[in-house]
């Protein structure tokens, strides 16, 4: 399972750095609809999803659900802020698939990275590219359309609609289920 993940961080990986990447991340599958990291507690893993889709969401004032992040694999997902300085998130993380994860914990990630440049830069590398991702997402909530929206996201990720479902997609591009399937419709004809 660490093969992906081994492809992402570099062609010319070590032995050694393989190893250590098979020690500290531990494979893990999980059922659809599993919550696996809970809010008002300090999130334990980073997750890299193998195969499955995951999503973070919370419950707004009104006790609905607002997806904020839905990872299509390959790649990272937590509540990084949280993660990162150990503290409660206020952010739940659940599996909208059945899900192939590997995951590591805080204390390790830190000794995988003083061990290895390798993994210090692509952790590096991984950050910055989190910190770009919800940079540029806020900016498109900000300033796209909906429809602009929501053809960007089948642009980038075309098979989002076979495997999350429709509320939490509506939810992740900032609009209610029924504005997403009056936009859905437009595309169809």
């Amino acid at each position: 399972m660490h093969e992906k993940l081994l492809e992402l961080i570099s062609k010319n990986i070590t032995p050694a750095d393989k190893s250590s990447c098979e020690q500290y991340f531990e494979p893990v599958l999980f059922p659809k609809n599993r919550v696996i990291e809970e809010e008002g507690k300090i999130p334990k893993y980073l997750y890299f999803v193998v195969s499955g889709y995951v999503r973070l969401f919370y419950y707004n004032e009104n006790g609905d659900e607002v997806t904020t992040h839905i990872n299509c694999p390959p790649g990272f997902i937590t509540s990084y802020f949280n993660f990162i300085n150990q503290t409660k998130s206020n952010e739940n993380l659940e599996c909208v698939t059945a899900c192939e994860l590997l995951r590591i914990t805080n204390d390790n990630l830190d000794t995988l990275t003083h061990q290895s440049t390798v993994f210090k830069d692509f952790s590096i590398s991984v950050f910055q590219q989190s910190l770009a991702y919800n940079d540029n997402r806020s900016k498109e909530l900000a300033t796209l359309s909906a429809e602009d929206r929501y053809r960007k996201l089948m642009k980038d990720y075309p098979d989002i609609l076979q495997n999350v479902p429709l509320q939490y997609i509506a939810s992740f591009l900032g609009m209610n289920p029924k504005s997403l399937s009056r936009i859905r419709k437009q595309f169809i004809k």
